[in-house]
């Protein structure tokens, strides 16, 4: 007997711990957009995070310029045109007397893109005006500012996951190419430098980066996506689906250890298989506030009614509820008159007990 109650227990206990938090109906997951993932143990990576900028690969820009003195005849260019390398950018008129005055050509030295046009039609130049500047920009270097106390950790080789401000849910995978053989004293920084390769021209010199460098690898590490981790540092928890309930979820504190760019490492709280709310998940909160019953939800899916703890109705139950329904309107006003009445004795009694038991306090003597 005594099992059976230690049983019946747990089970009670179990079933409360996984009651859900928050039901909603189909048109709320629509409106949230809820997207899921489940939790796993895989290969975690511990990342350094940093800051920098992409640059235009050493070796890859170029600059056109007149030998000669002379005044632009012809400019073939626009910023931010495609040329091919030997493709004729501009001409120019030679002062040299002549008639017509010679005119040479000028050509890209390198395919690319046009970044700058500094000469229009009729201008005077000279060899040493700067007239056009083309960008290869099929391979960047994305330039990170890594802390100098993580230095011992950075080498030729290491990966980094990259994002730009301006691409937010793209990302650049790359490794180290090379380390400046200095820091920066003044922001205490060394950088280090991504070659990235770039064929659709989405990266431009000048963009903001963000870095997630690789600096470590665990296996088997339990982790969800960072997304998915709800709350403040000392009160974590996630949104799990309910497993035999549509659109129900239950709320589960965790504990979070180590996080990167992408999963946060959870040492406390799930299980490999709980489906979890990664897209959602912050809104979700707000929304269960506005959410359906339990019995209504439980209602609609198993296709009898039950209780408002979620058991299920007896048929003296369900004849009990119908009975209640139709004298309901006759009660209320009645119900809620002699709540009144109740409430307000109860508390007169109250005061008047204390009363009396001031009363007939006995004084201590000294």
């Amino acid at each position: 007997m005594k099992r059976l109650f230690l049983f019946l227990s747990f089970s009670a206990a179990l079933s409360a711990a996984t009651k859900p938090d928050i039901i909603l109906d189909d048109t709320a997951v629509k409106n949230l957009q809820l997207e899921y993932a489940e939790a796993e143990e895989t290969t975690f990576e511990d990342t350094v995070f940093s800051l920098g900028h992409i640059e235009v690969l050493p070796g890859k820009s170029a600059i056109v310029s007149s030998r000669i003195p002379g005044r632009a005849f012809s400019v073939l260019v626009i910023p931010h045109q495609e040329v091919d390398a030997g493709a004729e950018v501009a001409w120019i008129e030679s002062r040299q007397p002549g008639d017509p005055p010679p005119v040479i050509k000028l050509e890209a030295p390198i395919a690319g893109l046009v970044s700058k046009v500094n000469i229009v039609q009729g201008q005077p130049v000279s060899p040493d005006d700067e007239l056009i500047k083309i960008l290869d920009l099929n391979t960047v270097e994305a330039v990170a500012s890594v802390p100098q106390y993580l230095a011992g950790q950075l080498k030729p080789g290491v990966q980094a996951h990259i994002r730009v401000t301006a691409l937010p849910d793209k990302v650049f995978e790359s490794k180290i190419a090379h380390i400046a053989a200095e820091a920066e004293e003044a922001s205490g920084t060394i950088e280090a430098a991504f070659h990235v390769a770039n064929p659709d021209g989405l990266l431009r010199p000048g963009m903001k980066a963000e870095f997630s460098v690789v600096v470590g690898k665990r296996e088997n590490v339990m982790s969800v996506p960072r997304a998915a981790v709800q709350g403040d540092g000392a009160q974590r928890f996630v949104y799990i689906k309910a497993y035999d309930l549509k659109n129900a979820f239950v709320k589960v504190p965790v504990v979070v250890g180590t996080m990167n760019d992408r999963f946060a490492e959870v040492t406390e709280g799930l299980l490999p298989g709980d489906e979890v709310v990664t897209r959602g998940a912050y809104a979700l909160a707000f929304a269960g506030k506005g959410s359906v019953s339990l019995k209504e939800a439980l209602d609609a899916a198993h296709g009898h009614p039950h209780k408002e703890d979620g058991s299920e109705m007896t048929k003296e139950d369900i004849a009990a509820a119908e009975h209640h329904g139709h004298d309901h309107e006759g009660h209320d006003a009645g119900w809620n008159m002699l709540t009144t009445f109740f409430a307000g004795t109860s508390a007169l009694l109250l005061v008047l007990l204390v009363v009396t038991l001031g009363m007939n306090r006995k004084p201590v003597a000294v």
